[in-house]
């Protein structure tokens, strides 16, 4: 399941980025959002979801949440 389809409130581990663009991996990367990396979903809006990685939190647009699967 990605993050757009899983259940908030959550903590998961990321299994995989599921993208051919290097810079949006670059990107995940640069937040700290890679495999094995703890990520809990917060809340989920219309436009994208609110997380945590680490000691940050962002929101992400549903594409970026369609990308990463827990």
């Amino acid at each position: 399941m990605n993050l757009k389809t899983a259940p908030e409130g959550r903590e998961y581990i990321i299994r995989q980025i599921n993208t051919d663009d290097e810079e949006l991996n670059a990107f995940l990367f640069s937040l700290g959002c890679y495999s094995g990396e703890v990520i809990t979903l917060i809340s989920r809006r219309k436009g994208g979801c609110t997380v945590s990685i680490k000691d940050g939190r962002y929101n992400i647009d549903a594409r970026l949440a369609e990308c990463i699967v827990v």
